[in-house]
C-alpha cells in the first residue's frame, strides 16, 4: 500500500436510503452530534440519547456559565477547532458554519497567523484557504451545533436518558460460539427499559461505559492505553472594556514548553480567552499551588507570551483555576484479529480513539470519525464486513495522528524527567539523539522565518495531512539542510521559550503564597 500523505476527507455524498437504518447514538457531545448530522444527511433515522439537559436559552455566555454538562468533563477546558474539522463542516454544512460565526466564533486564517516579518511579503496560495481554524469556547460550538442538529430532519434528541446496558439478540451472549460476534439490537435504559435500534453508536466520550457493558456479556475489548503523565489547569478571562487582544509577537509566543511547564493561550468569542498550564504529574508542589487563582496568574505573568494578555489590567478572570488529569492516549479495538467483537455497533471519537487533549485534536478526529462511519454505512450493508471496513478506515485515517500524538507525549515525558532530575537538555547521549535534536532545532528555526516551512507545518497542525508529511517535500528538505549547516547553537535560540525556569517557578510560588 502506498504511504498516505494527506488526511482523506470523507465524501460529501448526497442523502442515500440504500442502507437506511434506525441509529441510536449515546452522547450528545460534539462527536455524537456530528455523527447524528452526518448519518441523518445520508437518510438514516437517528435518535441521540443524552444524560444531561439541553443548553439553556440565550447565547454563548449563558451556555458557558450556566449549562450543567456533567457528562463532558472537558466542557469548560479550552478546545482547538482545527482546519480538518472546520473544512469538513464548511464543505458539508456551510449554513452551520455561518451559525457558528453569527454566535461569535471567529475564523483565524493562515495569513493572520504570520509574524509581521513574513506578512509584509506574503503571497497567498490556493491551499491557504483551508489553513484556518475557529476561535471560540466549546460551549459556543456545542450550543449552536445542538440546536442545529435538533432542527435536522430524521434526528430526535432525547435528554435525561440514563443508559445502563446493551440489548443483544434473542439468545444473548451466553449462547454464542467462541469467536462469534455478539449482535447488538439496542440499549437498556433506566429500570431496564429497552430502546431498540438497528445500529448503536457509542459517542459517550472518555468515560464510556460500553467496554464494561460488553465485558458483562463476555466480550473483552483489547485496548492500547498510554499515560501522558500530565495534568493541566485552566483559567478563563475576559478582556476589560476598551481593551483588545495583544498583537501576535513571535518573540513572545502564546504557547510553549519550558520543560517543567507547558503553557498556552486560547482566544475565544465575545472577548473571552483562556490559559492552560500543563505540568508533569510528579510536580506535586506546583500542581497544588496553581489551584490558587492568584498563584496561577503569577505564573502566567512570568511568561511574556501570556503576560501580554492579562498585564496592565487588560483582562479580568471569570473562573477559578481548575484542572483535569488522567490524560491517556487510548485506542479500543472493537475488531480484533480481523474479527468483529460485536455487530451493529460502532464507537466514534474519544469513545474509541483518544489522544492527549493538550494538542487540541479530539474535535477534529471525532468529526472525521463520524464521517468515516457515514461513508462505511453507505458503502457496506453486511454487518461483519462493515465492522471490518470501519476498523480499517479508522486505522488508515486516524492511526497516523494517534502515533504522532503518542510520540509527542513520550518526548514530553522524557523532557520533564530530565528537567526534574536537573539534567542538561542540550547534551544528548548518542549521535542519533544529537541528530534528532539538531533536526528539531533546525525545523523550529526555519518555521519561524521561512514561509513554505510555515505553510507545511500549518498543514500538519490543522491535520490536513499525515503529521510531518511536509518534511518530505524537496524544498523543505533543502531549507532544513541549510539551517542545520548553521549549527545547533544558532538554531537552538528559536527553540528556547522566554519564561522562568523551574527553580524560579518554585520561588515565585512561595512568594505568592506568603502571608
Amino acid at each position: 500500500m502506498a504511504e498516505v500523505t494527506s488526511i482523506q476527507s470523507p465524501s460529501s455524498a448526497p442523502p442515500s436510503t440504500a442502507h437506511a437504518a434506525h441509529v441510536a447514538i449515546v452522547g450528545a457531545g460534539i462527536s455524537g452530534l456530528v455523527t447524528a448530522l452526518a448519518l441523518s444527511r445520508r437518510g438514516h433515522r437517528v435518535s441521540v440519547l443524552e444524560r444531561d439537559l439541553p443548553p439553556p436559552d440565550g447565547g454563548a455566555d449563558r451556555a458557558f456559565f450556566d449549562w450543567s454538562r456533567r457528562g463532558a468533563s472537558q466542557f469548560r477546558h479550552p478546545h482547538a477547532f482545527l482546519g480538518l474539522m472546520c473544512n469538513l463542516l464548511a464543505d458539508n454544512y456551510p449554513d452551520l458554519l455561518e451559525a457558528f460565526i453569527d454566535a461569535g466564533a471567529r475564523r483565524f486564517t493562515f495569513a493572520e497567523s504570520l509574524p509581521e516579518n513574513i506578512r509584509a511579503s506574503y503571497v497567498a496560495e490556493s491551499e491557504d484557504e483551508r489553513l484556518w481554524m475557529l476561535l471560540c469556547r466549546r460551549a459556543t460550538i456545542e450550543t449552536v451545533l445542538r440546536r442545529y442538529v435538533a432542527q435536522s430532519p430524521n434526528v430526535t434528541l432525547l435528554n435525561r436518558q440514563r443508559v445502563i446496558g446493551l440489548q443483544t439478540g434473542a439468545k444473548g451472549a451466553l449462547d454464542r460460539r467462541p469467536g462469534q460476534p455478539i449482535n447488538i439490537t439496542g440499549l437498556l435504559r433506566d429500570k431496564d427499559t429497552p430502546f431498540e435500534a438497528d445500529i448503536v453508536v457509542d459517542a459517550s466520550g472518555r468515560a464510556s461505559k460500553f467496554p464494561r457493558w460488553l465485558a458483562q456479556l463476555g466480550i473483552t475489548v483489547p485496548e492500547e492505553n498510554d499515560d501522558a503523565e500530565i495534568v493541566y489547569y485552566t483559567r478563563h478571562y475576559k478582556l476589560n472594556p476598551g481593551m483588545n487582544e495583544p498583537p501576535r509577537d513571535p518573540n513572545k509566543p502564546g504557547a510553549g514548553d519550558l520543560g517543567f511547564l507547558k503553557y498556552g493561550v486560547f482566544p475565544g468569542d465575545h472577548g473571552h480567552f483562556a490559559f492552560i498550564l500543563c505540568l508533569p504529574t510528579a510536580e506535586t508542589g506546583l500542581k497544588e499551588a496553581i489551584r490558587n487563582g492568584a498563584t496561577f496568574d503569577s505564573l502566567c505573568k512570568s511568561v511574556p507570551g501570556l503576560e501580554a494578555w492579562i498585564g496592565n489590567e487588560r483582562a479580568t478572570a471569570t473562573t477559578p483555576s481548575f484542572g483535569i488529569g488522567a490524560i491517556h492516549s487510548v485506542w479500543r479495538h472493537y475488531v480484533s484479529d480481523n474479527e468483529p467483537l460485536a455487530t451493529n455497533f460502532f464507537a466514534v471519537g474519544d469513545s474509541a480513539i483518544r489522544t492527549n487533549p493538550l494538542y487540541g485534536r479530539g474535535c477534529s478526529t471525532g468529526t472525521l470519525h463520524a464521517h468515516i462511519l457515514a461513508d462505511v454505512l453507505d458503502d457496506e450493508a453486511n454487518p461483519i464486513a462493515r465492522a471490518r471496513l470501519f476498523a480499517q478506515r479508522s486505522e488508515d485515517e486516524l492511526r497516523p495522528i494517534f502515533k504522532a500524538s503518542l510520540a509527542e507525549d513520550r518526548r514530553g515525558i522524557a523532557r520533564a524527567q530530565a528537567e526534574m532530575a536537573g539534567q542538561a537538555l542540550d547534551k544528548p547521549k548518542s549521535l542519533k539523539a544529537w541528530f534528532g535534536m539538531a533536526f528539531g532545532d533546525a525545523l523550529t528555526a526555519a518555521a519561524a522565518k521561512e514561509l513554505h516551512v510555515m505553510r507545511g507545518l500549518n498543514r500538519t497542525i490543522n491535520l490536513l495531512e499525515v503529521p510531518g508529511a511536509f518534511l518530505q517535500e524537496p524544498a523543505v528538505k533543502r531549507t532544513l539542510f541549510r539551517y542545520m549547516l548553521r549549527g545547533r547553537k544558532r538554531n537552538a535560540a528559536a527553540r528556547r521559550q522566554p519564561g522562568l525556569n523551574r527553580a524560579e517557578a518554585y520561588a515565585l510560588v512561595q512568594q505568592s503564597l506568603a502571608p
